[in-house]
């Protein structure tokens, strides 16, 4: 009897996420056939940080990288309080039901402590957890800036490549970097509250300047009337500025989460959006340009842990860094000294 062959593809190692071992073509195979435990633990494994679990994380990409890319990829941030989730929870529900598959991936402050989410997206948009045609997948930022939990873009094509067309990236909207959440999505939409004329002093101007759509919530009840009056200094604020598109104006338009209301004229612009971009080209340019600078991103974490680790540099590092911060040091000769550990 013949030995029988090893797969071309080594097996996922098995953790306490994952059961048993499976080969990663196998893997991706059941992905693309939308099996959402084999997509959890797809994602467990790109978020790993182990060195074995990277290099199966970087061949299941590769195999499942031509299913990928048909997805509507939306980012949305905002205050604290702006009612993010309640707003996704019923514009998920609507997209399900006009035959939309949904993926939110909802980025969640990181505990000190364990690194894991401390707030339970899957509690806070009850309906999509239970929703057949969503999937909610909480990750923690684990300090990242902008709160993006730094496998959100890997995330991403693994959904894409199991079948969901919309992707919904929630921040945890703490104004770091949100040039990092617009640089990743199709459309970046900024929800904001009523009483715009106080917001608008506190808000910070890079946010409108990388919006692609502003949606004010709460546009309900005694709050309507303010809500409207935020609609018109937003689209004032914004008419002062240059757009970041040539083929986009930001419209700002009123909704209500709560109620329901004004989310279908929100998803009209944002597939408006995707046929202007795509008619002018623009579509394909910026999806093209968010992959070299994906690259570059992951290039620069890789080589700063690099410098970070190597022997040469630790036994040097400590000594440089405190004369710099003690000012006998210039951070140019510190900078010098370690380019030449290097070789550089």
């Amino acid at each position: 009897m013949s030995k029988p062959h090893a797969s071309a593809h080594p097996p996922v190692h098995a953790t306490a996420h994952r059961p048993r071992d499976i080969a990663i073509s196998d893997l991706a195979d059941r992905i693309r056939a939308g099996d959402r435990a084999m997509l959890a633990r797809a994602i467990t494994l790109v978020e790993s940080r182990r060195a074995a679990d990277r290099r199966h994380a970087h061949e299941l990409l590769q195999a499942i990288l031509p299913a990928t890319g048909r997805a509507i990829r939306v980012g949305i941030t905002g205050v604290p309080g702006v009612g993010k989730s309640t707003t996704i929870d019923q514009l998920g529900v609507n997209l399900t039901a006009a035959g939309h598959k949904v993926a939110v991936l909802a980025v969640d402050p990181s505990s000190t402590r364990s690194g894991g989410s401390i707030l339970g997206d899957k509690t806070r948009m009850a309906r999509l957890a239970v929703d057949a045609n969503a999937y909610v997948r909480p990750s923690p930022s684990s300090g990242t800036l902008g709160g993006v939990a730094a496998k959100t873009r890997e995330t991403m094509l693994l959904c894409e490549a199991a079948g969901f067309d919309v992707i919904l990236v929630e921040t945890v909207g703490v104004g770091q970097s949100e040039t990092t959440v617009a640089g990743m999505v199709d459309v970046f939409l900024v929800l904001a509250l009523p009483g715009a004329g106080d917001e608008l002093q506190g808000i910070k101007k890079g946010v409108i300047e990388v919006a692609d759509l502003i949606a004010v919530n709460k546009a309900d009840g005694d709050n309507l009337l303010r809500a409207r009056v935020a609609v018109s200094e937003y689209r004032a604020a914004l008419a002062i500025l240059a757009p970041k598109s040539p083929n986009w104006r930001p419209p700002v338009v009123a909704v209500s989460g709560l109620a329901n209301e004004g989310l279908e004229d929100l998803w009209a612009e944002v597939e408006r959006h995707r046929a202007a971009l795509t008619a002018s080209g623009e579509f394909a340019e910026r999806r093209a340009r968010q992959q070299v600078e994906w690259m570059w991103s992951m290039l620069e974490e890789r080589l700063m842990a690099s410098l970070k680790t190597n022997p040469a540099v630790k036994d040097r590092l400590a000594n440089l860094e405190a004369g710099v911060a003690a000012g006998t040091i210039a951070p140019s000769l510190a900078v010098d000294e370690i380019a030449g550990v290097l070789g550089i």
